[in-house]
């Protein structure tokens, strides 16, 4: 099997061995955890002082190990003295208690750990809880920009951008073909509802699928919008849907945790405070938000690059926030230590009622970080307005400050 590296992710595993950590990949399904995985073991293996363990919980031959202690006897017996050894599980929910025995490697020494796991039986933003103060959760994301050029063996122009946009970025895509739209289509709400009704039904044992459902189509018409969920009960009440804020609290909760959403708040930039009410709601992948909603890309395309944007800053390293200032808002105000920019998303720059709009927000913040506007305008790409940089979008998803 071809397994395309995504070295983004892959070296930072590497950095973290020898720090005392077990390291958890998490994400939503189908984000490519376990190539990940597979990927650090093909680096691992050209260095003969290694000796590399792997337990693939969906691979029949592993069947035998199903509770703590049979990992252990298993994990005993392939340690070697004379090397460094690494253990990697994959989907370790799948063997009862098995924080045991990696806490108790973990207290020895024994091996570096390396896990992912993710079902019904435990999402993988979990996997840390059984592990407390030994482990650490690195997030992994579906393809960005740069990578689904490189999956699909794309130029970067504006057709390829259009194509990310459109189908976003399961990796599993680039097996199928993008010109396969039937399939690509059939997989991403195949890969939805797994995740919905295998993950989060389960799990958290919902009787009203239907207003699951709903929730998750409201979001999707409505991501990058502010909105309560006060605002969505009255909704509901409108389709003549009953339900009540607490239902919907927790619904959006289920999503979150099992990586199909993101909840962004509201940051007051003058008052330096988060708001705790109206957050906003980006999907994991366009793709997968794509496949929920009517119409084509055109009708959402404000939306979609809003969306994308978001990703794109996460995927960076920021910890990203909606920004007020003057009853007026910065689409995201991105952290990173002690770093900030300020992101404006739009479409087009269609008029100059536009032009003031976007640029006439940032020029309200008067600190010295940068300040960006990110369209899909190719006339305005690299000008400079009033200190505020103009970026087209494909620029800005392949930028690496």
């Amino acid at each position: 099997m071809n397994i395309i590296n995504r070295p983004d992710y892959t070296d930072k595993v590497l950095r973290l061995f020898g720090k005392g950590l077990i390291i958890a990949l998490t994400g939503q399904r189908r984000v490519g955890k376990s190539f990940i995985m597979k990927q650090v073991i093909n680096l691992l293996s050209h260095d003969d002082n290694n000796n590399i363990i792997y337990v693939d919980k969906e691979d029949e031959q592993f069947s035998t190990i199903s509770t703590h202690t049979e990992l252990t006897q298993y994990v005993d017996r392939h340690l070697r003295a004379d090397k460094t050894n690494y253990l990697f599980i994959d989907e370790v929910q799948n063997i009862k208690e098995f924080e045991l025995t990696l806490r108790s490697l973990h207290s020895r020494e024994a091996c570096e750990i390396v896990i992912t796991g993710s079902n019904a039986k435990m999402l993988s933003s979990e996997l840390s809880t059984y592990l407390s103060g030994r482990c650490v959760e690195y997030y992994i994301q579906s393809l960005d920009y740069n990578e689904f050029l490189e999956f699909h063996q794309l130029p970067d122009n504006d057709q390829s951008l259009i194509n990310y946009l459109t189908y976003g970025g399961m990796p599993q895509l680039y097996r199928i073909g993008l010109q396969e739209k039937d399939l690509v289509n059939d997989y991403l709400h195949n890969v939805y509802n797994t995740i919905v009704l295998k993950d989060i039904v389960e799990r958290e044992d919902i009787r009203n699928v239907p207003l699951l459902r709903n929730l998750v189509r409201f979001v999707s018409d409505n991501v990058g919008k502010p909105i309560s969920a006060t605002s969505i009960v009255n909704y509901l009440k409108s389709q003549r849907v009953e339900s009540s804020t607490k239902v919907i609290i927790n619904y959006l909760d289920y999503l979150c945790n099992a990586f199909i959403i993101h909840r962004v708040n509201r940051y007051d930039i003058h008052g330096k405070r988060l708001f705790e009410v109206n957050d906003k709601f980006y999907f994991e992948d366009i793709g997968l938000r794509n496949s929920l909603v009517q119409g084509g890309l055109a009708q959402s395309m404000e939306k979609v690059i809003e969306n994308a944007v978001y990703l794109h800053l996460i995927r960076l390293g920021y910890n990203v926030t909606v920004g007020y200032l003057q009853k007026t808002e910065i689409d995201f105000v991105a952290t990173k230590g002690d770093q900030i920019i300020y992101v404006q998303a739009t479409y087009l720059l269609s008029n100059e009622e536009t032009v003031a709009r976007e640029f006439g927000n940032l020029a309200l913040i008067k600190d010295n970080f940068p300040k960006y506007v990110v369209s899909m305008d190719s006339l305005y790409s690299g000008t400079n307005y009033q200190g505020i940089h103009h970026m087209h979008l494909r620029d800005f998803l392949r930028w690496k400050p």
